[in-house]
């Protein structure tokens, strides 16, 4: 095999190669179709081969593919980064394309940490970051220094930089010991104190807003992230989401801070901005921010970042067809009943034996596998009880993918009713079989 696969152990993997898609299905080699219930990795919006979409592209194509960013403009990417600035929280004025979520949180840290060393009072000691253990930000060294997965990120420490981590509110397995209603919120008492004490050297708080993906779907208790986000403006500190995954309707508004009302500093967003068309990813910010990097040449103020294929034409077209779609087709007010349908039909997953906590924020959902309810002892590597379980899906038209022992149903926005029903119902037995 030619193809080093991401996240896979290549010695015993055995790839099924997908040659078309049509909506919530994929076809493979063999002709068979399966269910997406993943959006082919957290991306996929519209359905496949959207024809708006497919359009949009098409008669980008007639015109230019790309074009540099980098001193020169073009039309898609600056009728988009208006449309973003439309629909996003209150106060992100400026958008910096690039082409993944790593590199969008990545570009984030950098102008966090230079805008402290050059705005009107420079700050030069606030160079450090806050994140949360069991956060993931990418595999950009800089993104996986703000990371907490010590699967993905220990083996690479002696090239991260030094950070501050503060226990995250996973409920289910509280850092403190704390359930139901004795819980005293000590996970935010505790970032209080970080907070408090570190404040002065700290350029930024970044987070993932709502819901942990990639650390096992964890889900932050109501009010968290308001009350980070009252932290951050009280001492000071940068509020940096990351909205990579939890974008363009995921958790059932166009963003997760709009659950909570909160306006960031900065916001990360990829993944679905392109409706999982093309690699695609943008960093917003404040006015306040990037009058910060404004000044002569020879004061060398300059953001020095950028990528090859920043803003590219095609990518930003199929981002604005994507934008529109929502407003044409009312996407996420028909979600609200696919999401309480969906609601509805994973609640069945509570009762089975080996099942310790159904999550479920908007559209994705998260199924904590556990050797053993009672104590909810983890199932031991080795078992790969996640893998177990995707691969019988497999067998029943169905692809997921697992998170360690976390099984993820985050199907695109567009998936039929019954579609989402055969969906839920092949997990749910395929759980039971495993």
């Amino acid at each position: 095999m030619a193809i080093w696969h991401p996240f896979t152990q290549m010695r015993e993997y055995e790839p099924l190669v997908i040659e078309e898609g049509k909506g919530a299905w994929l076809k493979d080699i063999q002709g068979r179709w399966y269910l997406d219930g993943v959006s082919s990795l957290w991306v996929n919006v519209h359905g496949h081969r959207n024809p708006y979409i497919d359009k949009a592209i098409k008669g980008q194509l007639k015109k230019i593919a790309h074009t540099t960013l980098l001193g020169l403009g073009n039309i898609p990417a600056i009728e988009l980064a208006e449309n973003l600035i439309a629909i996003s929280p209150k106060g992100l004025k400026k958008v910096f394309y690039s082409d993944s979520g790593s590199e969008a949180c990545e570009i984030a840290l950098k102008i966090a940490f230079q805008y402290w060393q050059q705005c009107k009072k420079p700050q030069k000691r606030k160079q450090k970051f806050i994140h949360l253990d069991l956060s993931y930000h990418g595999d950009t060294f800089g993104a996986v220094s703000v990371g907490g997965i010590e699967l993905f990120h220990n083996i690479y420490s002696p090239f991260l930089f030094k950070t501050i981590s503060t226990p995250p509110p996973y409920c289910y397995r509280c850092p403190f010991n704390k359930t139901g209603k004795i819980c005293g919120k000590e996970c935010l008492s505790k970032l209080e104190k970080i907070i408090k004490k570190n404040h002065k050297e700290v350029a930024g708080l970044i987070m993932e807003p709502l819901i942990q993906g990639a650390g096992g779907m964890i889900i932050h208790p109501p009010g968290y992230l308001k009350e980070v986000r009252r932290l951050t403006r009280r001492y000071n500190i940068l509020l940096i989401v990351d909205e990579v995954a939890t974008g363009f309707g995921r958790t059932g508004t166009m963003f997760a801070c709009e659950r909570e009302g909160v306006s960031p500093d900065i916001m990360a967003v990829a993944k679905g901005l392109s409706s999982g068309y093309l690699p695609l990813a943008a960093t917003l910010t404040t006015d306040k921010i990037y009058k910060a990097f404004l000044g002569t040449y020879d004061e060398k103020k300059t953001f020095f970042h950028g990528h090859t294929y920043t803003g590219n034409p095609l990518a930003c077209s199929a981002a604005l067809a994507n934008l529109s779609i929502f407003k044409k087709q009312k996407t996420l007010e028909k979600l609200k009943t696919k999401i309480s349908w969906l609601k509805k039909l994973v609640s069945p997953f509570a009762s089975l034996e080996h099942v310790g906590e159904v999550r479920q924020c908007g559209f994705m959902v998260g199924i904590e596998l556990v050797k053993d309810k009672e104590t909810k002892e983890e199932y031991p590597w080795q078992e790969k009880i996640g893998i177990k379980v995707c691969l019988k899906a497999r067998e029943k038209d169905i692809i997921i993918r697992p998170l360690g022992n976390v099984i993820v149903i985050m199907p695109p926005l567009s998936i039929k009713k019954w579609e989402l029903e055969k969906l839920i119902c092949g997990v749910y037995e395929s759980i039971k079989e495993k």
